[in-house]
């Protein structure tokens, strides 16, 4: 299993280490301390020896930050953790706090007191967020300080040893274009913007850039590493070399210089010697890394990290493996789906749904001599209540059995050699009530319109989301959650920057591969997501109009429960293109899967509906 479903969170010890982390203030000099769920690298997923956010709590989720002062200990979180983050923690030494609406910055300024002094580690906090919080602190006459050491770090006395996984090949049949003809265009691009050198921080970045792939970290195939491109064509990579076997290191030899990872400061110093112009990304680099360039005289040039784009827009081999790998995957959940049908309802669990689940997704992977990697995130498996939180972990404790007339959400993925793939579908367990139905075809219209939009160049995420909501809103209901997110190329399942959400400004740009999810969730009673990834095609003229649309293709080929739409709420459009897509998963499926009884169990699920 890739996936565990033992209790991690530890909330008992909250107040204990809050109270040494208190302790520590005085000699530090500040009033206040602030613990993000990054680590040094700005992942979303982290090593053990960096989720410093859950050791400290308790709370597990993957986005976070907790601002602990002498007076309060603040997490904030997004909506899709409020639940999460009540059950996790100590509440009577936590609250709550909004991520999206008063992250730190904005709350710092309404309750913290004049001349607050705020101590944060440099590695964990990008130079974008620094800005953020010492504006805020000036309000109140305060000040941002940057400590020496993190004293978290002191007080986990049992903190787990760095990760050293392995690092191996991305062959150039997955990759598309050869790792010497990225670092090429990189190295051009600095020339013609009078750039000394580019500091690449995002392992994934990293990963892509050089076609290697690595396991420091849960379900995100990349090698915690990072790189200095330089204009005149060289390449150094901070990797610890025990990670690179004799084959990736071979390979790794020819295409830049290998380094420990403890020499970067020395190179990014001798870099910066002299007034050297270093591209830094803002958003992705440690402010640590930004004040070396700075203090030996170089000057920091902000921008994007020059592989987010390139990366972000698939080309025709990472394409094409990622279709490949959805038809895989498509035919382990077909599998899984007419097991948990033909299954005695009350007689599941949500840890056994999960473990079947990626048991059909290894079996797959070696009829098709393409195995299963990883999962690409936790299996989210909720019945009932447990599927209206948003990002549910089912553990041992929380686990329940999936009773008829509730909904069961499973949100899942896998990461193969040629792609990354990300589902949810929900399901009806026998006779489910007709409000679920209603909500859930209220969902279903949201993510019809933005399987079928077209839009003109220019077009942002933000200009998309609302048509994922608007059926809802005009049923006077919405979902706390961004409409879609990026996904990689067998790299992180959330890629940036293309995003389909409220704040998403990003342009929408061909290639890009993104999530399309939509959901309604009543806590306590249960929730709803249908989510396929689509990527975006190249413009296309429409006849007669006046300028060529981009639109969305579809990747995800997999049965949406018939039994939970209410077809008098479609549209005759929105009809046509779920029947369509049926036929399109049964056509592509049926070829791959052998087993008369799952065969029989597909063609029915994808009969065509009528009004």
């Amino acid at each position: 299993m890739f996936q565990s479903f033992d209790v991690t969170s530890t909330p008992q010890f909250g107040r204990e280490r809050v109270a040494g982390l208190r302790a520590a203030f005085s000699d530090l000099g500040i009033d206040g301390f602030l613990v993000p769920r990054a680590d040094e690298y700005q992942g979303e997923y982290v090593p053990k020896c960096s989720e410093r956010l859950a050791w400290l709590t308790g709370f597990t989720g993957s986005a976070g930050v907790a601002l602990i002062t002498h007076s309060h200990a603040v997490i904030f979180v997004d909506g899709r953790y409020v639940t999460q983050l009540a059950e996790q923690v100590d509440r009577s030494v936590f609250t709550g706090g909004d991520l999206v609406n008063e992250p730190p910055h904005v709350w710092l300024p309404r309750h913290a007191k004049k001349g607050f002094r705020l101590g944060i580690d440099p590695w964990l906090h990008t130079g974008a967020e620094v800005r953020r919080l010492e504006k805020a602190l000036a309000e109140i006459d305060g000040k941002l300080v940057f400590l020496p050491h993190n004293p978290l770090d002191r007080l986990w006395t049992d903190r787990p040893p760095e990760p050293l996984g392995n690092v191996i090949i991305q062959n150039i049949a997955q990759a598309g274009i050869l790792a010497k003809d990225k670092l090429a265009t990189i190295a051009n691009g600095l020339k013609e913007k009078n750039l000394k050198a580019a500091l690449i921080t995002d392992p994934s970045s990293v990963a892509w850039i050089l076609n290697i792939r690595g396991s420091d970290v849960p379900h995100t195939p990349h090698p915690l590493a990072r790189a200095i491109i330089y204009a005149a064509g060289e390449a150094e990579l901070f990797l610890d070399k025990r990670k690179t076997k004799v084959e990736a290191e071979a390979y790794l030899t020819q295409i830049c210089k290998q380094l420990p990872p403890s020499g970067l400061t020395k190179r990014l110093a001798a870099a910066a010697a002299n007034g050297g112009r270093i591209l830094v990304d803002p958003d992705l680099a440690s402010y640590a890394l930004t004040d070396i360039i700075r203090r030996e005289g170089g000057e920091v040039v902000e921008g994007n990290d020059p592989a987010k784009l390139p990366r972000a827009c698939k080309n025709a081999a990472e394409i094409n493996g990622s279709a490949a790998a959805h038809l895989q995957d498509g035919a382990a959940m077909v599998e899984f789906l007419y097991w948990l049908e033909t299954s005695k309802p009350g007689t599941v669990t949500e840890i056994a749904a999960a473990e079947r689940l990626e048991a059909c997704r290894a079996r797959i992977g070696e009829s098709m001599q393409n195995p299963l990697k990883d999962i690409s995130f936790d299996t989210i498996s909720g019945a009932g209540e447990h599927a209206a939180i948003m990002h549910y972990r089912v553990t041992t404790a929380s686990d329940r059995r999936i009773q008829a007339g509730e909904l069961f959400l499973i949100d899942s993925g896998a990461q193969y050699i040629n792609g990354t793939t990300d589902i949810t579908r929900t399901v009806g367990i026998g006779a489910v009530s007709e409000e679920q139905k209603r909500l859930f075809t209220l969902v279903l219209k949201g993510m019809i319109a933005i399987s079928t939009a077209r839009f003109p160049k220019g077009t942002r995420g933000c200009d998309l989301d609302p048509l994922a909501r608007i059926a809802l809103w005009k049923a006077g209901v919405d979902f706390a959650h961004g409409t879609g997110h990026g996904v990689g190329s067998y790299l992180s399942v959330h890629e940036g920057p293309q995003r389909i959400a409220r704040l998403a400004v990003q342009e929408l740009l061909p290639g890009m591969i993104l999530s399309n999810e939509p959901g309604y969730y009543r806590p306590g009673h249960f929730g709803i997501r249908i989510e396929n990834l689509i990527y975006i095609r190249d413009p296309e003229e429409i006849e007669g109009g006046d300028m060529p649309m981009l639109g969305f293709e579809t990747l995800t080929f997999c049965p949406i429960d018939r039994s939970l739409v209410l077809v008098e709420l479609l549209t005759h459009e929105e009809l046509n293109w779920l029947n369509d897509y049926h036929a399109r998963t049964r056509e592509a499926l049926m070829p791959l899967i052998h087993d008369h009884d799952i065969r029989a169990w597909l063609e029915n699920a994808t009969l065509e509906l009528s009004h």
